[in-house]
């Protein structure tokens, strides 16, 4: 499947792909730890395309990297629906506590500007990480 990234690694601009430009979607009190993107021509619940975290070196907005698997998942619900991100593992620093306390001020953080910007209580909540620890 090929990947291809939205968001570099420590970007406080979260970017969507919006045909064939990337546009920013909001700014970051916080910076990805990592590089943010999606399965091209794939389709998840929230009807976006699926989610992808690449742990490793940073890459740029457009760069794509061929895969046959996922090194685990994070188990997250955006505005009321599933909308889990698999993790691929390049290389580098990965810490499950460290991600852990990204993705639930991630969510907190979403929570908020959904009450904000659409006027609306809804649920964002970070549920855990699943991870093969032999593939970091």
């Amino acid at each position: 499947m090929r990947i291809v990234i939205e968001t570099p690694k420590y970007s406080f601009r979260k970017y969507q792909k919006e045909g064939s430009q990337f546009k920013t979607e909001f700014l970051s009190p916080i910076p990805t730890l990592f590089n943010y993107g999606f399965i091209d021509g794939s389709m998840s619940e929230d009807g976006m395309e699926t989610d992808v975290i690449v742990i490793g070196p940073a890459m740029r907005q457009g760069d794509f990297l061929e895969r046959d698997h996922f090194d685990g998942i994070v188990r997250f619900v955006d505005d009321s629906l599933r909308d889990d991100k698999n993790i691929v593992y390049i290389e580098g620093f990965f810490s499950k506590p460290l991600f852990s306390l990204y993705f639930s001020l991630y969510a907190l953080f979403k929570s908020v500007l959904y009450l904000f910007r659409k006027r609306k209580l809804c649920i964002c909540r970070f549920e855990g990480i699943d991870y093969q620890e032999t593939a970091g």
